[in-house]
């Protein structure tokens, strides 16, 4: 984890703030538009977010939080009780959401979904491609960085407040574009359908159904253990109680803070990122093999 002071909290939206995140000991990790970092909150929440700043700028990450009503600690701990000058320890960022070179881009975003895209449409037009972006919000309120991205990108953007204008019809725009989309899963769900060249982030992961879950055993390869893991509990949590911690965060399969390697055998990989070969999230996924053996 890298240390950081909050220098600064800056509404940007209703029920958005910005936080910069100064570092306290020297240059920041470097990262890439798309990435994330997770934020370790004083009430012991992990949360992660995008970065949505400017990846040339070192000393300082920028993220930004929407207030959720339905808060679970994190963006309720966030707006009600963080203050500036606070020392917060963040991770390196990781990204499974990097932009790739192409002469086109079309970036679709909602609501807070506009954080990964901010940086990522400042890169697009720094590489001299064809770069548009159509952001959806309640309104022109809610809708955070929207005046500053129109005033930098004029007319490559395209602010759609829904209270106004309706839903942006993703079936009229061009296809040959690579395609960039964050936001609520009906709009991420419209693009993977409409578009051929398309890459996604979620806020939650896609509801799917796997076979029920059955019991396995793990290796540690670097102790020699073996760890019989329940129908009832996590691989991540059989882990953490049998004193093999492993970092983790959402516990979803979205973040990948929990990764870990496999030397033998077949996970059931049930994450929404898309796990390598050779790695799997135990937040999430299981086995599809009798044994597992990792790399822990």
């Amino acid at each position: 984890m890298q240390k950081t002071i909050l220098e600064r909290v800056e509404h940007v939206a209703d029920d958005v703030v910005s936080l910069l995140l100064r570092g306290d000991e020297g240059p920041l990790a470097p990262w890439e538009p798309g990435a994330h970092i997770d934020l370790a909150l004083p009430n012991w929440l992990t949360r992660q977010y995008s970065l949505c700043g400017d990846p040339g700028d070192r000393s300082a990450y920028r993220i930004a939080v929407r207030h959720d009503p339905l808060s679970r600690g994190g963006s309720e701990y966030v707006h009600l009780f963080l203050r500036e000058g606070r020392t917060l320890a963040v991770s390196e960022p990781r990204n499974h959401f990097p932009l790739r070179p192409a002469a086109e881009y079309l970036f679709l975003a909602g609501g807070i979904g506009i954080t990964p895209i901010v940086p990522m449409l400042r890169a697009a037009v720094e590489s001299g491609a064809e770069a548009t972006l159509v952001y959806a919000g309640r309104s022109r309120a809610t809708m955070p960085f929207a005046a500053e991205l129109v005033a930098a990108y004029g007319d490559r953007v395209r602010l759609f407040p829904t209270a106004e204008t309706g839903r942006p019809d993703l079936a009229a725009l061009p296809r040959n574009a690579e395609v960039y989309c964050c936001g609520p899963a009906s709009m991420v769900d419209a693009a993977e359908a409409l578009f051929p060249r398309v890459h996604t982030e979620r806020f939650q992961p896609t509801r799917r159904v796997f076979a029920p879950d059955t019991p396995f055993e793990v290796v540690c390869a670097r102790s020699g253990e073996t760890l019989q893991v329940p129908v009832d509990e996590s691989l991540l949590d059989v882990l953490n109680h049998r004193g093999r911690p492993v970092p983790s965060a959402c516990r979803e399969g979205v973040c990948g803070s929990c990764e870990i390697g496999v030397l033998d055998g077949e996970p059931e990989h049930r994450d929404d990122i898309g796990a390598p070969a050779g790695r799997m999230y135990p937040c999430v996924s299981r086995a599809c093999s009798p044994r597992l053996v990792l790399d822990v």
